[in-house]
């Protein structure tokens, strides 16, 4: 089939789509199918940054949304096999203020940049850098959340900016593993949090990729301005996902994230609080929140202790007193006759 090639340098034409004050929906099925590639040319360029976009064929199925976190722009694209570059006219525009720190969701993605070549694949992050000339392949249908980051906020040089692309950053441990599934889940929930969330959130999450890529770089993380409060926040994703497994200890955590037991404590330290602490309120509020949801009597409290990691009735009923003063039976009798104590 001939290959079919959307150019634009101007926006021909606003797409349409479904938008609210924070979210923006386009899709190709909004317009008749011979003219979809160029609606999406033009739902990148106005979207992200103008690159030159490639189909076999002369219709294109795509959808592309984009929230806002704060000071970042979320974008998920999902989208048939096809090809873009990010030449050199593009870049002569001034569009690429920002930097595209990317998560592959589904499918594949070859990627050539700074004379590098990798192949992301589901789980990898890549990072792209607007300024430079970029390719990318996608083979197959695909699904890819970008996070575009101001660059100012990102604090990298450019040096080390340059070291960082054409690279997939697997998520087989350490930092890695804990920024991919948390921009999966921000990149769908985004839309969800309160504006002061929502701006906490973000520093958070600049604070953890600026940690990861000084963790790729071979620098120390611990090193980096705001870096504490971004292993934090790795941590805490990290044992809110395992919260169910009782063998979650202060080893296995530290272990999780390249750092030391004394380290991890000291994470906690500055919170007032400690890791054993922290992971024991969490069980204790999910119980709470699973037995007050679900019917009297159709779940026992040892059934509800042991979901969320408890190894025991007892321990668990040994826990709640302790907390909150009311075995858990008489916590949960009081809830059903009059509501939550204060």
């Amino acid at each position: 089939m001939p290959t079919a090639i959307g150019s634009y340098e101007e926006m021909s034409r606003r797409p349409a789509g479904a938008a609210s004050e924070r979210t923006r929906v386009l899709t190709t099925c909004s317009v008749p199918p011979h003219e979809s590639l160029e609606y999406w040319h033009d739902a990148v360029l106005g979207t992200l940054v103008g690159m030159d976009i490639a189909a076999e064929g002369r219709t294109y199925d795509a959808t592309l949304r984009t929230d806002r976190l704060g000071e970042l722009r979320i974008t998920t694209v999902e989208a048939d096999p096809g090809r873009v570059h990010r030449s050199p006219r593009f870049i002569a525009r001034g569009d690429g203020r920002e930097i595209f720190v990317a998560v592959q969701s589904t499918g594949r993605a070859r990627v050539e940049q700074d004379g590098r070549a990798t192949e992301l694949l589901p789980g990898d992050i890549g990072f792209f850098e607007t300024r430079r000339p970029f390719h990318t392949t996608f083979p197959d249908r695909f699904r890819l959340k970008i996070f575009a980051i101001p660059r100012p906020l990102l604090g990298l040089p450019e040096a080390d900016i340059r070291q960082l692309t054409g690279r997939a950053i697997h998520p087989g441990g350490g930092l890695p593993a804990l920024l991919g599934p948390l921009l999966e889940r921000l990149a769908d929930t985004s839309a969800s949090y309160t504006t002061p969330t929502a701006e906490r959130l973000a520093e958070s999450v600049i604070d953890l990729v600026a940690a990861t890529a000084a963790d790729q770089l071979g620098a120390d993380p611990a090193d980096l301005p705001g870096a504490d409060g971004a292993l934090l926040l790795s941590v805490r994703t990290y044992i809110r996902w395992h919260l169910s497994d009782p063998g979650l200890t202060p080893s296995v955590i530290a272990r999780a994230h390249g750092i030391s037991v004394r380290y991890l404590h000291r994470l906690f330290e500055a919170e007032d609080t400690t890791v054993c602490q922290w992971i024991r309120d969490l069980r204790l509020g999910e119980c709470r929140r699973e037995l007050t949801a679900r019917p009297a009597g159709s779940v026992s409290l040892g059934q509800v202790a042991r979901r969320w990691g408890f190894t025991s009735a007892a321990g668990f009923g040994k826990a709640f007193r302790s907390s909150f003063g009311l075995s858990p039976t008489d916590w949960l009798d009081r809830v059903r006759a009059d509501g939550p104590p204060c």
